[in-house]
Protein backbone atom coordinates (compact mmCIF):
# COMPACT_ATOMS: atom_id res chain seq x y z
CA UNK A 1 0.00 0.00 0.00
CA UNK A 2 2.80 2.41 0.88
CA UNK A 3 4.58 1.66 -2.41
CA UNK A 4 1.31 2.24 -4.26
CA UNK A 5 0.86 5.64 -2.62
CA UNK A 6 4.39 6.69 -3.52
CA UNK A 7 3.70 5.76 -7.14
CA UNK A 8 0.45 7.72 -7.40
CA UNK A 9 0.22 10.28 -10.19
CA UNK A 10 -1.21 13.76 -9.76
CA UNK A 11 -3.83 12.94 -12.39
CA UNK A 12 -5.53 10.75 -9.76
CA UNK A 13 -6.50 13.97 -7.99
CA UNK A 14 -8.08 15.41 -11.15
CA UNK A 15 -10.89 12.90 -11.59
CA UNK A 16 -14.21 14.69 -12.03
CA UNK A 17 -12.70 18.16 -11.78
CA UNK A 18 -14.17 20.85 -14.06
CA UNK A 19 -12.00 22.65 -16.57
CA UNK A 20 -10.70 26.04 -15.50
CA UNK A 21 -12.53 29.18 -16.51
CA UNK A 22 -10.01 31.80 -17.45
CA UNK A 23 -9.22 35.46 -18.00
CA UNK A 24 -6.56 37.06 -20.12
CA UNK A 25 -3.71 38.75 -18.30
CA UNK A 26 -4.49 41.77 -20.51
CA UNK A 27 -7.98 42.16 -19.01
CA UNK A 28 -9.03 45.02 -16.72
CA UNK A 29 -10.18 44.84 -13.12
CA UNK A 30 -13.70 45.63 -14.32
CA UNK A 31 -13.65 42.68 -16.71
CA UNK A 32 -12.45 40.38 -13.93
CA UNK A 33 -15.19 41.64 -11.59
CA UNK A 34 -17.85 41.16 -14.26
CA UNK A 35 -16.67 37.61 -15.01
CA UNK A 36 -16.55 36.60 -11.33
CA UNK A 37 -20.11 37.81 -10.77
CA UNK A 38 -21.50 36.47 -14.03
CA UNK A 39 -19.96 33.01 -13.74
CA UNK A 40 -20.40 32.62 -9.98
CA UNK A 41 -16.86 31.29 -9.61
CA UNK A 42 -14.84 31.66 -6.40
CA UNK A 43 -11.75 32.37 -8.51
CA UNK A 44 -10.65 32.53 -12.13
CA UNK A 45 -7.34 31.52 -13.67
CA UNK A 46 -5.32 34.24 -15.40
CA UNK A 47 -3.41 33.33 -18.55
CA UNK A 48 -0.70 34.95 -20.59
CA UNK A 49 -0.45 33.77 -24.20
CA UNK A 50 1.88 34.49 -27.09
CA UNK A 51 -0.27 34.60 -30.22
CA UNK A 52 2.59 34.38 -32.69
CA UNK A 53 4.42 31.37 -31.30
CA UNK A 54 4.01 27.74 -32.25
CA UNK A 55 5.75 26.58 -29.09
CA UNK A 56 3.76 24.00 -27.13
CA UNK A 57 4.03 26.11 -24.00
CA UNK A 58 2.90 29.38 -25.56
CA UNK A 59 0.17 29.84 -22.94
CA UNK A 60 0.89 29.88 -19.22
CA UNK A 61 -1.35 30.32 -16.23
CA UNK A 62 0.27 33.23 -14.38
CA UNK A 63 -2.08 33.49 -11.43
CA UNK A 64 -5.63 33.48 -10.20
CA UNK A 65 -8.00 36.25 -9.21
CA UNK A 66 -10.94 36.23 -6.81
CA UNK A 67 -13.42 38.71 -5.38
CA UNK A 68 -11.14 39.34 -2.38
CA UNK A 69 -8.45 40.64 -4.74
CA UNK A 70 -10.93 43.09 -6.26
CA UNK A 71 -12.25 44.19 -2.86
CA UNK A 72 -8.78 44.79 -1.43
CA UNK A 73 -7.72 46.70 -4.55
CA UNK A 74 -10.76 48.99 -4.51
CA UNK A 75 -10.30 49.52 -0.75
CA UNK A 76 -6.87 51.07 -1.18
CA UNK A 77 -6.80 54.71 -0.09
CA UNK A 78 -5.86 55.92 -3.55
CA UNK A 79 -8.84 54.15 -5.14
CA UNK A 80 -11.58 55.15 -2.70
CA UNK A 81 -12.02 58.60 -4.22
CA UNK A 82 -12.71 57.21 -7.70
CA UNK A 83 -13.59 53.48 -7.67
CA UNK A 84 -15.00 53.65 -11.21
CA UNK A 85 -11.61 54.76 -12.50
CA UNK A 86 -9.83 52.10 -10.46
CA UNK A 87 -11.88 49.42 -12.21
CA UNK A 88 -10.23 50.37 -15.50
CA UNK A 89 -6.80 49.43 -14.14
CA UNK A 90 -5.04 46.38 -15.60
CA UNK A 91 -5.79 43.05 -13.96
CA UNK A 92 -2.06 42.47 -13.46
CA UNK A 93 -2.16 44.93 -10.53
CA UNK A 94 -4.25 42.41 -8.58
CA UNK A 95 -1.80 39.53 -8.95
CA UNK A 96 0.69 39.12 -6.07
CA UNK A 97 4.28 39.77 -7.06
CA UNK A 98 5.32 36.48 -5.52
CA UNK A 99 6.77 33.85 -7.86
CA UNK A 100 5.56 30.28 -7.70
CA UNK A 101 2.05 30.76 -6.30
CA UNK A 102 0.66 28.99 -9.38
CA UNK A 103 2.69 26.18 -10.93
CA UNK A 104 2.16 23.91 -13.95
CA UNK A 105 2.54 20.17 -13.55
CA UNK A 106 2.04 17.32 -15.99
CA UNK A 107 -0.65 14.74 -15.17
CA UNK A 108 1.89 11.91 -14.97
CA UNK A 109 3.91 13.69 -12.28
CA UNK A 110 4.09 11.93 -8.94
CA UNK A 111 1.90 12.87 -6.01
CA UNK A 112 5.15 13.55 -4.15
CA UNK A 113 6.09 16.16 -6.75
CA UNK A 114 2.78 17.93 -6.16
CA UNK A 115 3.33 17.91 -2.39
CA UNK A 116 6.84 19.29 -2.82
CA UNK A 117 5.58 22.20 -4.94
CA UNK A 118 2.95 23.02 -2.33
CA UNK A 119 5.60 22.99 0.39
CA UNK A 120 7.72 25.33 -1.73
CA UNK A 121 4.87 27.86 -1.70
CA UNK A 122 2.51 26.97 -4.54
CA UNK A 123 -1.17 27.76 -3.89
CA UNK A 124 -2.55 26.02 -6.93
CA UNK A 125 -1.19 23.47 -9.36
CA UNK A 126 -2.38 23.67 -12.96
CA UNK A 127 -2.83 20.20 -14.41
CA UNK A 128 -3.86 19.29 -17.99
CA UNK A 129 -7.04 17.23 -18.07
CA UNK A 130 -6.36 13.96 -19.83
CA UNK A 131 -8.88 13.42 -22.63
CA UNK A 132 -9.68 9.81 -21.79
CA UNK A 133 -10.22 10.49 -18.11
CA UNK A 134 -12.25 13.58 -18.85
CA UNK A 135 -14.57 11.58 -21.08
CA UNK A 136 -14.99 8.81 -18.53
CA UNK A 137 -15.25 10.73 -15.30
CA UNK A 138 -15.92 14.43 -15.78
CA UNK A 139 -19.45 15.69 -15.46
CA UNK A 140 -20.85 17.52 -18.50
CA UNK A 141 -19.99 21.19 -18.35
CA UNK A 142 -22.57 23.94 -18.75
CA UNK A 143 -20.04 26.29 -20.34
CA UNK A 144 -17.46 26.24 -23.09
CA UNK A 145 -14.25 26.28 -21.10
CA UNK A 146 -11.23 27.99 -22.58
CA UNK A 147 -8.52 25.84 -24.12
CA UNK A 148 -4.86 26.73 -23.90
CA UNK A 149 -2.13 24.96 -25.84
CA UNK A 150 -5.01 22.91 -27.29
CA UNK A 151 -5.71 21.45 -23.83
CA UNK A 152 -8.05 21.99 -20.92
CA UNK A 153 -6.72 22.37 -17.39
CA UNK A 154 -7.92 22.04 -13.81
CA UNK A 155 -6.71 23.14 -10.37
CA UNK A 156 -5.17 20.85 -7.78
CA UNK A 157 -5.11 22.50 -4.35
CA UNK A 158 -3.78 21.83 -0.87
CA UNK A 159 -7.27 20.71 0.10
CA UNK A 160 -7.32 18.13 -2.71
CA UNK A 161 -4.08 16.59 -1.49
CA UNK A 162 -5.09 16.58 2.19
CA UNK A 163 -8.44 14.99 1.32
CA UNK A 164 -6.64 12.35 -0.73
CA UNK A 165 -4.22 11.56 2.11
CA UNK A 166 -7.09 11.33 4.59
CA UNK A 167 -8.53 8.49 2.50
CA UNK A 168 -5.40 6.44 3.20
CA UNK A 169 -4.69 7.79 6.68
CA UNK A 170 -4.07 4.31 8.11
CA UNK A 171 -0.77 4.13 6.22
CA UNK A 172 0.62 6.93 8.38
CA UNK A 173 -0.32 5.40 11.74
CA UNK A 174 0.34 6.26 14.52
CA UNK A 175 1.33 9.83 13.53
CA UNK A 176 -2.18 11.18 12.72
CA UNK A 177 -3.42 10.22 16.20
CA UNK A 178 -0.72 12.29 17.92
CA UNK A 179 -1.58 15.72 19.36
CA UNK A 180 -0.62 18.64 17.16
CA UNK A 181 1.60 20.19 19.84
CA UNK A 182 3.85 17.12 19.60
CA UNK A 183 4.22 17.32 15.80
CA UNK A 184 5.55 20.89 15.40
CA UNK A 185 2.63 21.85 13.15
CA UNK A 186 1.37 24.83 15.18
CA UNK A 187 2.50 28.07 13.54
CA UNK A 188 2.78 30.70 16.27
CA UNK A 189 4.83 33.16 14.20
CA UNK A 190 2.64 33.99 11.19
CA UNK A 191 -0.49 35.07 13.05
CA UNK A 192 -2.46 37.85 11.38
CA UNK A 193 -4.58 39.53 14.06
CA UNK A 194 -6.43 42.79 14.68
CA UNK A 195 -8.31 44.07 17.69
CA UNK A 196 -12.07 44.23 17.74
CA UNK A 197 -12.12 48.04 17.99
CA UNK A 198 -9.52 48.70 15.27
CA UNK A 199 -10.60 50.39 12.03
CA UNK A 200 -11.52 47.76 9.44
CA UNK A 201 -9.14 49.41 6.99
CA UNK A 202 -6.25 48.43 9.27
CA UNK A 203 -6.97 44.80 8.43
CA UNK A 204 -6.51 45.26 4.68
CA UNK A 205 -2.76 44.47 4.48
CA UNK A 206 -3.35 41.43 6.67
CA UNK A 207 -6.26 40.24 4.51
CA UNK A 208 -3.98 40.41 1.47
CA UNK A 209 -1.25 38.44 3.26
CA UNK A 210 -3.69 35.88 4.62
CA UNK A 211 -5.07 35.32 1.12
CA UNK A 212 -1.57 34.47 -0.10
CA UNK A 213 -0.90 32.18 2.86
CA UNK A 214 -4.43 30.73 2.67
CA UNK A 215 -5.23 31.57 6.28
CA UNK A 216 -7.33 34.33 7.83
CA UNK A 217 -7.24 37.45 10.01
CA UNK A 218 -8.03 36.79 13.65
CA UNK A 219 -10.09 39.27 15.65
CA UNK A 220 -9.04 39.38 19.30
CA UNK A 221 -10.11 41.28 22.38
CA UNK A 222 -7.90 43.28 24.73
CA UNK A 223 -6.81 40.08 26.50
CA UNK A 224 -5.75 38.34 23.30
CA UNK A 225 -8.72 36.00 23.24
CA UNK A 226 -10.10 35.00 19.86
CA UNK A 227 -13.57 36.47 19.27
CA UNK A 228 -13.92 35.92 15.53
CA UNK A 229 -12.19 36.42 12.21
CA UNK A 230 -12.25 38.32 8.96
CA UNK A 231 -11.78 35.52 6.52
CA UNK A 232 -10.94 35.75 2.80
CA UNK A 233 -13.39 32.86 2.37
CA UNK A 234 -16.17 35.02 3.84
CA UNK A 235 -15.17 38.14 1.92
CA UNK A 236 -15.07 36.12 -1.27
CA UNK A 237 -18.81 35.61 -1.00
CA UNK A 238 -19.37 39.37 -0.81
CA UNK A 239 -19.29 41.79 -3.72
CA UNK A 240 -17.55 45.11 -4.27
CA UNK A 241 -20.12 47.12 -2.25
CA UNK A 242 -18.41 45.85 0.93
CA UNK A 243 -15.58 48.29 0.12
CA UNK A 244 -17.69 51.08 1.62
CA UNK A 245 -18.01 49.14 4.89
CA UNK A 246 -14.26 48.47 5.05
CA UNK A 247 -13.57 52.18 4.54
CA UNK A 248 -15.89 53.35 7.32
CA UNK A 249 -16.51 50.67 9.97
CA UNK A 250 -14.55 49.17 12.83
CA UNK A 251 -13.37 45.56 12.71
CA UNK A 252 -16.19 44.48 15.01
CA UNK A 253 -18.83 46.25 12.93
CA UNK A 254 -17.39 44.78 9.73
CA UNK A 255 -17.76 41.30 11.21
CA UNK A 256 -21.46 42.00 11.78
CA UNK A 257 -21.79 43.56 8.32
CA UNK A 258 -20.54 40.49 6.46
CA UNK A 259 -21.99 37.90 8.82
CA UNK A 260 -24.79 35.55 7.78
CA UNK A 261 -28.20 37.19 7.43
CA UNK A 262 -26.91 40.38 5.86
CA UNK A 263 -25.88 43.79 7.22
CA UNK A 264 -28.22 45.33 9.82
CA UNK A 265 -30.10 48.48 8.83
CA UNK A 266 -28.26 50.58 11.43
CA UNK A 267 -24.87 49.60 9.96
CA UNK A 268 -26.05 50.39 6.44
CA UNK A 269 -27.08 53.85 7.58
CA UNK A 270 -23.84 54.30 9.52
CA UNK A 271 -21.81 53.49 6.40
CA UNK A 272 -23.80 56.03 4.37
CA UNK A 273 -23.37 58.75 6.99
CA UNK A 274 -19.63 58.20 7.31
CA UNK A 275 -19.11 58.16 3.56
CA UNK A 276 -20.76 61.55 3.38
CA UNK A 277 -18.79 62.87 6.39
CA UNK A 278 -15.51 61.84 4.80
CA UNK A 279 -16.41 63.22 1.36
CA UNK A 280 -16.51 59.78 -0.25
CA UNK A 281 -19.46 60.78 -2.41
CA UNK A 282 -18.08 58.95 -5.43
CA UNK A 283 -17.79 55.72 -3.42
CA UNK A 284 -21.34 56.08 -2.10
CA UNK A 285 -22.65 56.70 -5.61
CA UNK A 286 -20.61 53.79 -6.96
CA UNK A 287 -21.94 51.29 -4.43
CA UNK A 288 -25.55 52.41 -4.78
CA UNK A 289 -25.38 52.29 -8.57
CA UNK A 290 -23.77 48.86 -8.44
CA UNK A 291 -26.57 47.51 -6.25
CA UNK A 292 -29.17 48.75 -8.71
CA UNK A 293 -27.36 47.56 -11.82
CA UNK A 294 -26.70 44.14 -10.32
CA UNK A 295 -30.37 43.82 -9.54
CA UNK A 296 -31.24 44.13 -13.19
CA UNK A 297 -28.33 42.15 -14.61
CA UNK A 298 -29.81 38.67 -14.36
CA UNK A 299 -32.98 36.85 -13.44
CA UNK A 300 -30.89 34.59 -11.21
CA UNK A 301 -29.45 37.41 -9.09
CA UNK A 302 -31.27 36.21 -6.01
CA UNK A 303 -29.43 32.91 -6.26
CA UNK A 304 -26.19 34.80 -5.67
CA UNK A 305 -27.52 36.70 -2.65
CA UNK A 306 -28.66 39.92 -4.29
CA UNK A 307 -31.38 41.86 -2.50
CA UNK A 308 -34.53 42.28 -4.59
CA UNK A 309 -35.02 45.78 -3.17
CA UNK A 310 -31.80 46.90 -4.82
CA UNK A 311 -30.93 48.86 -1.70
CA UNK A 312 -27.39 49.87 -0.82
CA UNK A 313 -25.49 46.94 0.67
CA UNK A 314 -27.95 44.35 -0.56
CA UNK A 315 -25.36 42.46 -2.59
CA UNK A 316 -23.06 42.13 0.40
CA UNK A 317 -25.45 39.86 2.26
CA UNK A 318 -25.33 36.26 1.15
CA UNK A 319 -26.85 33.68 3.42
CA UNK A 320 -24.64 31.13 5.09
CA UNK A 321 -21.62 33.30 5.85
CA UNK A 322 -20.26 33.67 9.35
CA UNK A 323 -17.39 35.40 11.11
CA UNK A 324 -17.23 32.66 13.74
CA UNK A 325 -13.73 31.21 13.90
CA UNK A 326 -13.10 27.46 13.73
CA UNK A 327 -10.77 26.43 16.55
CA UNK A 328 -8.88 23.46 17.95
CA UNK A 329 -6.63 22.96 20.96
CA UNK A 330 -2.93 22.12 21.31
CA UNK A 331 -3.88 18.63 22.47
CA UNK A 332 -6.19 17.97 19.49
CA UNK A 333 -5.05 15.10 17.27
CA UNK A 334 -3.75 15.78 13.80
CA UNK A 335 -6.44 13.69 12.11
CA UNK A 336 -9.17 15.47 14.09
CA UNK A 337 -7.89 18.86 12.91
CA UNK A 338 -7.68 17.57 9.32
CA UNK A 339 -11.31 16.45 9.42
CA UNK A 340 -12.35 19.72 11.06
CA UNK A 341 -10.71 21.83 8.35
CA UNK A 342 -12.05 19.69 5.50
CA UNK A 343 -15.56 19.73 6.94
CA UNK A 344 -15.57 23.53 6.93
CA UNK A 345 -13.76 23.79 3.56
CA UNK A 346 -10.93 25.76 5.18
CA UNK A 347 -7.19 25.40 4.77
CA UNK A 348 -6.46 26.38 8.37
CA UNK A 349 -7.76 26.00 11.93
CA UNK A 350 -7.06 28.43 14.78
CA UNK A 351 -5.32 27.01 17.85
CA UNK A 352 -6.51 28.38 21.20
CA UNK A 353 -5.93 27.60 24.85
CA UNK A 354 -8.78 26.45 27.05
CA UNK A 355 -9.58 30.07 28.02
CA UNK A 356 -9.81 31.13 24.34
CA UNK A 357 -6.40 32.80 24.10
CA UNK A 358 -5.10 32.62 20.54
CA UNK A 359 -1.78 30.75 20.26
CA UNK A 360 -1.39 29.94 16.56
CA UNK A 361 -2.76 28.21 13.51
CA UNK A 362 -2.53 24.80 11.89
CA UNK A 363 -2.54 24.95 8.10
CA UNK A 364 -2.72 22.37 5.36
CA UNK A 365 0.83 23.28 4.43
CA UNK A 366 2.07 22.43 7.94
CA UNK A 367 0.12 19.15 7.85
CA UNK A 368 1.68 18.27 4.51
CA UNK A 369 5.16 18.67 6.01
CA UNK A 370 4.35 15.93 8.50
CA UNK A 371 3.02 13.57 5.83
CA UNK A 372 5.97 14.32 3.54
CA UNK A 373 8.38 13.29 6.28
CA UNK A 374 6.48 10.04 6.79
CA UNK A 375 6.50 9.39 3.04
CA UNK A 376 10.27 9.87 3.03
CA UNK A 377 10.56 7.14 5.63
CA UNK A 378 8.46 4.84 3.44
CA UNK A 379 10.61 5.31 0.35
Amino acid sequence: MAVSLLAREVSDLCLGKPALRSLSAAATVAEALSALKRLGETSLSVWSCCDHSSDDHQCRCVGKVCMVDVICFLSREENLASPASALQAPLSLLLPKIPGLVMHLEPNARLLDAIDLILEGAQNLVIPIQASRKKLYQKPSSFNSARHNNREYCWVTQEDIIRYLLNCIGLFSPTPANPINSLSVIDDQNIFAVHYDDPASAALPLITQSLVRQTSVAVVDAEGKLVGEISPVTLNSCDETVVAAIATLSVGDLMAYIDCGGPPEDLLQLVKDRLQERNYGALLEFTEEDSSSSLCSSSSDEEFGFDKSGKFGGNSAKLGRSSEAIVCYPWSSLVAVMIQALAHRLSYVWVVEEDGTLTGTVTFAEMLKVFRERLNSMA
